[in-house]
């Protein structure tokens, strides 16, 4: 007698088959995209030292660029995370602004000792952007609102608390030693010829790798990507998309509290206009990265590629002299160029 469940069985496993090969095409195509950047950029790199003469190359040099560009990095990461659910997040710049302050009028406030006080004012930095970030979904997750406006909102108000707590004014740390390592500190600076690593840098660094891992390697980073491709599918796959979508825009305010941790142990102040900008300066690293705007698509590797490009150029112009002016013109330009060579990369795609 034929086992009834056979003919189930068979399409289950067609359908398990083409899935796996499905995740699998997309993960070459991002392979390809990550290879593609490193190889862009190296070819950069070389043109870029060329230009300065060799200056770009020197030691001190690109120590200086990738702490210049911590900041950006990691918001960017925490932006990726949105922009792959095809949202977008306008108040990281304003909530690295309004954590800064949050957090150094709480280590003003405490008397734990060293451990103790940074410990607590990171905790209390992470609560208060995660918290914002939450804020942030709420309206789109429950109301369908878009997150241009809900964004939008939140970066306004979270810049007016920063200024009402600050009192429109920097507020300086009382005690800045618990977080002197994390503002000025170097590992291997004894090294002869050798500037030493930034623990800011560290910092990027460890927050890169462990959500590269969650995007890359996990459910939820599944999850993410399946929810930018197609929201209605992966609700109706049994995905729980209220709940990724919400989580991707803490991850989002949890990434601008790390920012605002590091420029106030950086400046040794909480500064209510810390930030200002920065949510389009992420986003453009995130889309020179390769994350599609529509969603669906992009890695932290691709997006950490763009943080540095962005940083590189910066860098190069400012050893060239090249005025403020015309460096704003060149990222407008290099973030335009980024989006027209992926919609012709899709076009081509498309046609195969």
């Amino acid at each position: 007698m034929a086992d009834p469940k056979g003919p189930k069985a068979d399409v289950k496993a067609v359908m398990d088959e083409r899935a796996g090969a499905a995740v699998a095409q997309k993960r070459r195509a991002a392979l390809l995209r990550t290879i593609g950047l490193g190889v862009g950029f190296l070819a950069l790199v070389l043109v870029v030292n060329a230009l300065a003469h060799g200056n770009f190359l020197e030691p001190q040099n690109l120590t200086n660029v990738l702490r210049q560009i911590t900041l950006n990095a990691i918001l960017a990461v925490g932006q990726t995370f949105v922009i792959i659910t095809a949202g977008i997040d306008l108040s990281v710049g304003s909530i690295v602004g309004l954590c800064s302050v949050v957090m150094t009028l709480v280590a003003n406030t405490l008397n734990l000792g060293g451990p103790g006080t940074f410990v607590v004012t990171l905790l209390v930095g992470l609560a208060v952007g995660c918290a914002a970030g939450w804020v942030n979904a709420l309206p789109v997750v429950r109301l369908g609102l878009p997150p241009f406006i809900t964004t939008l909102a939140m970066m306004q108000v979270a810049r007016g608390l920063a200024l009402i707590l600050a009192h429109g004014q920097p507020i300086p740390l009382a005690n800045s030693a618990p977080f002197d390592w994390l503002g000025t500190g170097y590992l291997f600076s004894g090294i002869p010829g050798f500037p030493g690593i930034s623990w800011q840098v560290l910092v990027m660094a460890v927050v890169a790798i462990v959500f590269a891992i969650l995007l890359g390697r996990t459910a939820f980073g599944r999850y993410v990507l399946a929810l930018g491709g197609n929201e209605e599918a992966a609700r109706l796959a049994g995905i729980d998309t209220r709940r990724v979508k919400t989580l991707v825009y803490v991850i989002s305010g949890g990434c601008a509290a790390i920012g605002g941790m590091l420029l106030m142990a950086r400046f040794q102040s909480g500064n209510p206009v810390n930030g200002t900008g920065a949510e389009l300066q992420c986003i453009a690293a995130v889309v020179v990265g390769g994350t599609s705007l529509m969603g669906g698509r992009g890695t932290i590797v691709g997006t950490f590629f763009g943080a540095l490009l962005i940083g590189v150029l910066n860098n190069v112009m400012n050893l060239l002299a090249i005025e403020s002016y015309t460096q704003q013109i060149v990222l407008g330009a290099v973030i335009l160029l980024a989006v027209v060579l992926d919609e012709l990369r899709k076009r081509y795609l498309a046609a195969r």
